[in-house]
C-alpha cells in the first residue's frame, strides 16, 4: 500500500487507513522503531507491573490483603541488624 506523506505542523506524517488499525488492533497508541532501515509500527507492551498498584488498593480496600501464609520468619532472625 502506497500512502503520501504529508507535512503535519513541523513534522510530517502518514495517515494509517481505519482497516489496517482495526486489523492490528491499534488503538489510540503504538510502539514504533527504526528497525533494518523500516518504519516498525507495533501495538504497545505493557509496562512491567502494570496495573499492580490499583490491583494491591482494591485488595486493600476489600480487606482482602491479609497474609496468606501466616508469619514465617526464621528462628534466628531475632539476632540480625538491619
Amino acid at each position: 500500500m502506497h500512502v503520501a506523506i504529508r507535512p503535519f505542523g513541523n513534522s510530517r506524517g502518514i495517515v494509517i487507513p481505519k482497516p489496517l488499525l482495526q486489523q492490528l488492533g491499534l488503538n489510540d497508541q503504538a510502539d514504533l522503531t527504526v528497525e533494518n532501515g523500516a518504519i516498525v509500527i507495533r501495538k504497545p507492551v505493557n509496562a512491567v507491573r502494570a496495573g499492580w498498584a490499583q490491583a494491591a488498593q482494591a485488595l486493600a480496600q476489600a480487606e482482602e490483603d491479609g497474609l496468606v501464609m501466616g508469619e514465617f520468619g526464621n528462628e534466628d532472625d531475632k539476632d540480625l541488624t538491619w
